[in-house]
């Protein structure tokens, strides 16, 4: 194996090391978020106190608030790890074909990469390579996720993953692990290729109304001149560009986790109805006409306000997370190569 294969082997194992640990990270921190959702949507009790107080009652506090925390930080973590792994690959291979051209790139590349160092596609590029990304994944943690909702509904009084397991192949057969994939598929696929869309335009602006950033958008120089600073007895500064580059993530990330969580919040809605009912949601849009006939409107909201904090939040800090371990990766490969250069 060549020294570039191996290069690329491991910067795409990082890149799935980093999406792991920032999606175990953000799941098992916002689970409690996640489990009121799910109690909320599951019926059209449209109650969040019902669902607090059934979880209030149980015997212990902290373990019910965490239920299903397990099947949770699987999903999440080996499905942002799928994800950002593929995003960054069809990413690498769109700008490959298709580079930003210098007067598409000239005042938003420039601004984008003080707080990134992805590669940057336009917002056409950006919409697709996250939809594809997003649907790829998803299809592969489809059974995760249907194992993740009925243990964390009260319709299940499953005692553990692997009784989950078995009692879907039992019931519905492999397909069961499938239930409501088409509903995913419609809302992760816009939601995701939404995201990636507001994300890079979001972080755009906010480095071009706080410049100060800028001072993080070549990560390599600034090591080399850390480096430098070090061998010559010299402090090490630098580490507030870092800083704020990871405050704007973080704030576009919360910025497009709302927008996009109002827009695909009616495709979550059916697709928990059908995972926890197949019985009596057979698919996407007899669960949506049922919904909206015996429930009204409102029934395709329940959860937004649950779902639009969680997943403000845990998008926000996964995508933070790991723009700044790739970051940090890439300016420690980089810096080596400098110093071995000298």
């Amino acid at each position: 194996m060549s020294d570039g294969s191996r290069t690329a082997l491991s910067k795409s194992t990082f890149h799935f090391a980093a999406g792991l640990g920032s999606g175990v990270f953000s799941a098992v921190l916002l689970q409690p978020i996640d489990l009121l959702k799910t109690r909320v949507q599951q019926s059209g009790a449209h109650s969040l106190t019902a669902a607090i107080a059934d979880i209030r009652a149980a015997p212990r506090l902290l373990p019910a608030l965490w239920r299903g925390a397990v099947p949770s930080a699987l999903r999440t973590g080996f499905g942002s790890a799928i994800y950002f792994t593929s995003l960054n690959a069809i990413r690498q291979s769109a700008a490959r074909i298709a580079p930003l051209t210098p007067s598409s790139s000239s005042s938003s590349s420039h601004t984008a990469s003080s707080s990134s160092s992805l590669p940057k596609l336009s917002n056409t590029g950006n919409l697709l390579a996250g939809a594809a990304a997003r649907s790829f994944a998803g299809f592969i943690l489809m059974p995760l996720t249907v194992l993740k909702v009925r243990y964390e509904s009260t319709f299940y009084n499953y005692s553990s993953l692997a009784s989950a397991a078995r009692d879907i192949v039992a019931r519905e057969g492999l397909r069961g692990f499938f239930a409501g994939y088409g509903a995913t598929a419609v809302r992760d696929a816009p939601y995701a290729g939404l995201y990636v869309l507001f994300y890079e335009q979001s972080k755009r602006r906010l480095s071009a109304l706080f410049p100060a950033a800028a001072a993080a958008a070549a990560p390599a120089r600034w090591w080399r001149w850390r480096w430098r600073r070090r061998s010559r007895g010299g402090g090490g500064g630098g580490r507030m560009a870092l800083s704020h580059a990871a405050g704007i993530n973080f704030a576009s990330g919360v910025f497009s986790g709302v927008v996009c969580s109002v827009i695909s919040n009616p495709f979550d809605a059916v697709k928990t109805r059908i995972q926890l009912q197949p019985g009596q949601y057979r698919n996407m849009v007899q669960a949506a006409r049922r919904m909206v006939g015996e429930e009204g409107v409102r029934a395709l909201w329940d959860g937004l306000a649950l779902r639009m904090s969680r997943k403000a939040v845990s998008s926000a800090l996964a995508w933070t997370v790991y723009e700044e371990l790739i970051r940090r990766a890439e300016a420690g490969w980089e810096a080596r190569q400098a110093r071995a250069g000298l």
